[in-house]
């Protein structure tokens, strides 16, 4: 595996693999890399060669209030990680490399941006979709791999490629859970203790609406109320949102009609987590995915 700092030196690399008409697949991280991180990996391996992972904590992502200075850095052991998973280049420029003297261009995603974790995270998406422009830009990826646990922030980055008509498609892929379902996410570092207990409590939730969905509820408001009792069981979890939204518009859904997302964001200490589950139609019921 090559580790590539520049982006100048990336981009020869990319423009020889767009020479030899290779697939090029990209998975964009922050590090502190997870089985999450790893699933995508063997995702892109199946399809695409090379495989390029980025790893940059992003500033730009995080709040004045936020938690960039003390989010997970463990770059020699992601390295030697992706070294075993048989990753052919990491990408792990500086801030300076990606937001030089005098950068100035912002992207953003109108009227998918301003809701639930753009709410609370004003900017936070802003962030996001800049970012993943220019490393789309930047390694040129036919595949770029991303996980559904971020429901919100891959429909963003769908909707941005699609407007900004760029060649890369935007491939979402399962979240992946610890055995007790708690999703997996590089913040699960900051529980100690009894949090990481509770923090299960939102797998329970979102297991609570997939029991009363297939016990044949089907009004939203019903749902959320029983995910807002399992939550409340659990007193040291405090609920930012709980929704349940059209998968494409993110809007409330009045009804269970189409393809939705059940989205569900608590903080367990000081530590933010999301999680969501995907509910759609099938031929003969409904069909929960956590």
């Amino acid at each position: 595996m090559e580790t590539i700092h520049t982006v100048a030196w990336m981009k020869q690399v990319v423009a020889q693999a767009c020479r030899e008409d290779r697939v090029i697949g990209l998975v964009p991280t922050m590090g502190a890399l997870h089985e999450g991180h790893f699933s995508l990996v063997r995702a892109a391996q199946q399809q695409c060669s090379p495989v390029i992972v980025s790893i940059f904590v992003n500033p730009k992502q995080f709040g004045p209030a936020e938690d960039f200075k003390k989010y997970p850095r463990t770059l020699e052991a992601d390295r030697v990680a992706l070294a075993k998973h048989a990753v052919d280049y990491l990408f792990t420029p500086s801030p300076e490399e990606m937001y030089p003297k005098g950068f100035r261009t912002a992207v953003y995603v109108e009227g998918l941006s301003e809701r639930l974790e753009g709410r609370l995270r004003p900017g936070h998406f802003r962030g996001v979709t800049t970012i993943v422009l220019k490393l789309l830009e930047i390694a040129r990826p036919r595949l770029a791999f991303f996980g559904r646990k971020d429901a919100q922030q891959a429909r963003l980055i769908r909707q941005m490629a699609r407007d900004l008509n760029l060649d890369s498609e935007i491939v979402v892929c399962p979240i992946v859970r610890e055995p007790d379902g708690l999703a997996l996410s590089s913040r699960n570092t900051y529980l100690r203790g009894a949090e990481r207990q509770a923090a299960t409590v939102l797998y329970r939730a979102l297991h609570a609406v997939g029991q009363a969905v297939a016990a044949g509820e089907r009004d939203p408001a019903h749902l959320l109320v029983a995910l807002r009792q399992v939550v409340d069981s659990e007193p040291a979890v405090t609920l930012d949102y709980a929704e349940i939204v059209d998968a494409d518009t993110f809007e409330p859904a009045l009804h269970l009609r189409k393809v939705c997302y059940v989205l569900i964001a608590a903080r367990v200490g000081g530590t933010h987590l999301i999680d969501n589950a995907l509910i759609e139609p099938t031929a003969e019921s409904w069909n929960v995915t956590l």
